[in-house]
């Protein structure tokens, strides 16, 4: 079936939708920072908070709409490279998720970035606009799935969708339900389980990218 007259091809989206449940779940700086709010200044904070950092993820897709075009067009190989050095990132995350796993020496995940401000918003905001898995994510992960062949814009408005939903689902949930998910990622046994499950998805994630773009 031809599915040129999408925005998006729907087997590259379904790909891309995946690797962002793997990615969102992780208990990253956002993640974390949802938590903290939620657990210091309660879930209505929690949520202003969860709300900063999409807005800056949606900041971040601008700047992707601005300069992922122009590298596409004057750069093809560089963008290539991208591509393969993102399917890479996502193994390498997978195989550290896999080692902490299987590691006995594994703990409980730790809070960070707790302190509580008095602006949730400008708070999550500032944590998410200088995060460093944004900046990897808009670098090395998303490439792979802009065609070159299609327009750029609406593309990344598809994309920019699942990345805020899967995003403000799993931080939501982080910020809401802070106290008992604290107490459950203290656990080593649950941190270990947790980092099994979120390794083996990256890793087949990260397999179907780098076939995809090798292909």
């Amino acid at each position: 079936m031809n599915f040129d007259h999408l925005p998006v091809d729907p087997h590259a989206y379904a790909s891309f939708l995946l690797i962002m449940a793997g990615m969102a779940a992780t208990p990253g700086p956002a993640n974390l920072f949802a938590l903290a709010t939620g657990l210091a200044q309660g879930p209505r904070a929690g949520l202003w908070g969860v709300f900063g950092m999409n807005v800056a993820s949606l900041v971040w897709f601008v700047f992707a709409a601005l300069g992922l075009g122009v590298l596409m067009r004057l750069y093809p190989t560089v963008f290539s490279m991208l591509a393969i050095l993102g399917g890479l990132y996502l193994a390498w995350l997978g195989l550290k998720a896999l080692r902490a796993a299987l590691s006995k020496e594994t703990q409980g995940f730790q809070l960070a970035g707790q302190a509580a401000g008095s602006n949730p918003f400008k708070d999550g905001f500032l944590v998410q606009i200088s995060n460093p898995k944004a900046l990897l994510f808009f670098t090395a992960v998303l490439p792979p799935f802009i065609d070159p062949q299609r327009d750029t814009v609406p593309q990344l408005a598809m994309f920019a969708a699942g990345t805020v939903l899967f995003d403000t689902i799993t931080m939501s949930m982080f910020a809401l339900a802070g106290g008992l998910m604290a107490r459950q990622f203290a656990q080593a046994r649950f941190a270990r389980l947790f980092s099994a499950v979120v390794g083996l998805l990256l890793l087949s994630t990260a397999t179907m990218m780098l076939l995809r773009t090798l292909h």
